[in-house]
């Protein structure tokens, strides 16, 4: 049986847990370390840690915060930010990450996401795309790249399909429109993405409610759903999530 994953996200900044709303505005709320090790043992099925100001502030991701994290959970752990090249994923796989995610370097060398894969497997490589609303590309959303600061003009869904292409073997699509505001996840987009590939793919930005999980995966055949808002400030537990995507019918780890 194919399992749907919940998956909660620890944005963070200098090495601390933050969540804004859009990609700005962002609150501290304590130590990532903490809350994957309290995520891990409520169930999650995976951690995604992603150092949201190394590519703008043009540095590599904190890998003491990666190392400590990783310590603590007994789950696969998704790293990015700041991941830029092959000795960046194997230091990070070294220190304990099972997937690495590239966003803005895969924008700017897209070979290094077929790199990556034959070093690392394609299990390994996760591709981000953050997305926008845009009239100027096919599909109506366009890629951003630097934590949302600069578009490319990339349509998101052929981008979408030329790393699969690659050798990227997840790809992780976020709504800048959607993040943090807790309206539901942008689900044309993600329906889209996921009907474009046939790698999985996690939605990304903006669950407010169990029901946003499940249009998630029901609308947006989406494979997973990443969590952040409504798991940092205890809306719901991450059981209270699956057991409720399981009352829907969709298959679960409980």
């Amino acid at each position: 049986m194919e399992y749907r994953r919940v998956i909660p996200c620890l944005d963070t900044k200098d090495g601390r847990l933050v969540k804004g709303v859009n990609f700005i505005g962002l609150k501290e709320l304590g130590n990532p370390a903490e809350s994957g090790a309290a995520y891990s043992e409520a169930g999650a099925d995976e951690i995604v840690f992603l150092d949201i100001t190394a590519t703008v502030e043009r540095r590599r991701t904190f890998i003491q915060s990666v190392r400590q994290t990783a310590a603590r959970i007994n789950v696969p752990l998704t790293v990015g930010g700041g991941v830029g090249s092959i000795r960046s994923f194997a230091e990070l796989m070294a220190a304990g990450a099972a997937r690495c995610a590239i966003n803005t370097a895969a924008v700017r060398k897209p070979a290094l996401v077929r790199e990556a894969a034959h070093e690392f497997g394609p299990d390994a490589v996760v591709v981000a795309i953050d997305t926008r609303r845009s009239a100027a590309v096919p599909s109506g959303y366009e890629v951003v790249v630097r934590g949302g600061l600069d578009g490319t003009g990339l349509d998101a869904v052929e981008w979408a399909r030329q790393v699969e292409g690659l050798g990227a073997g997840t790809i992780l699509p976020t709504s800048m429109d959607a993040d943090g505001t807790k309206a539901g996840y942008d689900i044309p987009m993600t329906r889209l993405i996921a009907d474009a590939v046939r790698i999985p793919v996690i939605a990304s930005g903006g669950a407010g409610t169990l029901e946003h999980l499940y249009e998630a995966i029901a609308q947006g055949h989406a494979d997973a759903v990443l969590v952040a808002s409504i798991a940092h400030y205890g809306t719901y537990t991450i059981r209270q999530m699956k057991e409720y995507l399981a009352s829907r019918g969709v298959p679960v780890r409980l």
